[in-house]
């Protein structure tokens, strides 16, 4: 896949010299509580991951890719469509600014409307979708400002430290996003 790009980054494939970064951001607790992860991720699984982030979005029905940024080519973050599902046109998006220093900077911003440019006329998706814990007020403007909308909330879905927290359920249908 050719890289997506936009004014100060670009979107690319994984590779195999990834690896210690991915190891670096997957086993970041502070990254754990929007993956919902549990337990640390090995070197031998992420290589294995790896190895089959090549395989067809199609056929593995997701696609991780690498926020990098234009000029230094330094990677800081990744962008996911998960449960791609071609039949009904839809997808989830996932998206994490892993160096926490380039946070803030609006690659995020720019990462997703690169993707979505991508979902709605290369993939012609027909809505995109995402979950976004109550808590996680950054990612909620993030979404919306990007277009998407509140579709619903899953009351206490999520187990936390402090208690069951809220999950909202945004989605941003292509007619809306072409339209804009």
């Amino acid at each position: 896949m050719n890289s997506l790009k936009g004014k100060n980054i670009q979107l690319r494939a994984l590779e195999n010299n990834d690896l210690e970064i991915l190891y670096r951001w997957e086993n970041d607790p502070e990254n754990w509580k929007v993956s919902q992860t549990l337990t640390p991720f090995s070197r031998k699984l992420l290589k294995k991951y790896l190895d089959q982030a090549h395989l067809d979005l199609f056929q593995i029905k997701q696609l991780r890719l690498v926020i990098e940024l234009e000029e230094s080519h330094l990677p800081i973050g990744l962008i996911d469509l998960f449960d791609f599902d071609p039949f009904n046109q839809k997808a989830g998006i996932g998206i994490l600014i892993g160096e926490k220093k380039e946070r803030e900077k609006g690659y995020a911003r720019e990462a997703l409307k690169i993707l979505l440019d991508y979902c709605f006329s290369i993939l012609l998706l027909n809505q995109v979708y995402c979950n976004i814990m109550e808590s996680n007020k950054t990612s909620q403007h993030l979404f919306t400002h990007a277009g998407f909308s509140l579709s619903g909330t899953k009351k206490s879905w999520i187990k936390t430290s402090s208690g069951w927290e809220d999950e909202h359920f945004f989605q941003l249908l292509s007619q809306d996003w072409l339209s804009r």
